[in-house]
């Protein structure tokens, strides 16, 4: 699996507004800087944000070989004519995951998927039908890689037992450290597999709107790292995560251009290990044992 050093979050298109040109433009912005990985789900925005994003490409065809795009399923919505569930769940079934892709790439108007996910773990979840039907979908060319997101380790290894898992797409920011400590990112560094990062801002409560104390101990601390180094507190945060030995790929959830060029600057910072050490602190608020 290929993918940028930094993925691009769609989360929140549907949100903007924008039209396919916008669209468009906002794609080709990030592509021109080295972001060309994007990373979807079949639920973003009630289902329609894949459907946006291939209106977009629609009008640049010769884009989307410049690209990796990313998707995930195994959750279905209620009050949507997509599953018609009667209450949100989890499937993990044969039926669900083919259906499920067939949808993305008709929205993505695109002939396959260059990564695939598994969104949460399901409890009901049949590996091994899981796995055989990531192979159905790898023979005919529809998923060109497979992983996870959400996904604690003995349920990471149950699955990479039956059928190789390119990643897990995890939450890891100063205020959420558990992966660094319950074997998450130990299971990815020992088998060399490097996680995707979700919500590497905290969704934005690193640099504001949380007043919990260790939100701003993390505010304050990242402030004086920035000041220190002459670079903005986001990209302090983006490499916080890059500085881990896993080299993940942290998925920038903003769509302004500014905040990817802050995420971008990232990429040439190297925090030292006591500068590392000054945020897990600040998000624990106790010093290492």
């Amino acid at each position: 699996m290929t993918l940028s050093a930094l993925v691009a979050g769609t989360w929140r298109l549907a949100e903007r507004g924008w039209s396919a040109a916008e669209t468009l433009r906002w794609i080709e912005q990030a592509a021109d800087r080295g972001v060309t990985s994007f990373d979807h789900a079949d639920i973003y925005g009630d289902y329609r944000v894949e459907a946006l994003f291939g209106e977009a490409l629609a009008h640049a065809p010769g884009l989307r070989e410049r690209l990796q795009l990313v998707s995930k399923c195994g959750i279905r919505l209620t009050g949507h004519e997509r599953g018609a569930a009667r209450i949100k769940h989890y499937d993990t079934s044969r039926a669900h995951i083919v259906a499920s892709v067939e949808q993305s790439l008709r929205a993505l108007r695109t002939d396959r998927l260059d990564l695939l996910l598994l969104h949460r773990p399901d409890p009901l979840m049949d590996a091994a039908e899981v796995a055989a039907t990531i192979a159905g979908l790898k023979q005919a060319g529809k998923v060109l890689a497979f992983g996870v997101s959400n996904f604690e380790p003995r349920g990471f290894e149950l699955l990479d037992s039956l059928t190789p898992l390119a990643t897990n797409q995890i939450e890891l920011h100063p205020l959420r450290r558990e992966p660094l400590h319950d074997g998450t990112l130990d299971q990815l560094q020992q088998r060399g597999r490097r996680p995707m990062v979700w919500s590497p801002l905290a969704g934005g409560r690193l640099l504001g709107g949380d007043e919990s104390p260790a939100a701003q101990r993390v505010r304050w601390v990242l402030g004086d790292i920035g000041a220190r180094l002459g670079v903005a507190p986001a990209t302090v945060a983006y490499a916080w995560l890059l500085r881990h030995p896993t080299r993940p790929h942290p998925i920038v959830g903003s769509m302004r251009l500014e905040g990817l060029l802050e995420a971008r600057a990232a990429l040439e910072l190297n925090l030292d290990a006591e500068t590392w050490t000054e945020l897990w602190q600040a998000g624990a608020g106790q010093p290492v044992a």
